[in-house]
């Protein structure tokens, strides 16, 4: 069981790439762990998306409440990755569902530490699975040492930082945008 831990904290240390640094930086400014998510997120010069879809789909109030949520953050390369236009087209008004049960299929109900992840796919066989707040389905699988996030529709995302710890909950940076059903 020893060796188990042991492996499980390497891994979660070489995603992280240190032991859990506090303060650690995304998208060019620290993330304090005082604060909540929204408080973080709108200081991230990687995440000016991800902010401008939260306050269209009128979630800030709920990401900014006790909480704990889990959020698999994609960054603006990750929405730049979708076809031309969705993003603006997700944006307008008339599309407000769709905005919010995409953005909800990136949250979980609670906190999910990379160390969790890593050890709860190892005892699941290899595969992790997780609902979000939307009603879908994620799975957390591990490739070599990379924690990825895949979505209903097979898209899968790497967790490029994690465990960015915030006062409400834990969020994961992705590279790509999950997308339900």
């Amino acid at each position: 069981m020893k060796l188990f831990k042991a492996a499980v904290f390497s891994i979660a240390l070489a995603m992280s790439g240190a032991a859990y640094a506090s303060n650690p930086m995304v998208g060019g400014a620290p993330m304090y762990a005082s604060k909540n998510i929204v408080e973080n997120a709108v200081n991230s010069k990687d995440h000016t998306t991800l902010v401008a879809a939260v306050k269209a789909a009128d979630l800030v109030k709920t990401l900014e409440g006790p909480g704990p949520f889990t959020v698999f953050a994609p960054t603006n390369k990750a929405f730049d990755k979708l076809p031309k236009g969705t993003v603006e087209t997700l944006l307008k008004p008339e599309n407000k569902d769709q905005l919010t049960k995409i953005l909800t299929a990136h949250v979980v109900a609670g906190k999910v530490t990379a160390e969790d992840l890593v050890r709860k796919i190892k005892k699941n066989g290899g595969k992790y699975n997780m609902n979000t707040v939307s009603g879908d389905a994620l799975t957390a699988e591990l490739k070599g040492k990379r924690v990825y996030i895949i979505d209903e529709s097979g898209g899968a995302a790497q967790v490029t930082v994690p465990d960015v710890e915030q006062s409400n909950g834990v969020i994961h940076v992705v590279n790509a945008v999950l997308l339900p059903k």
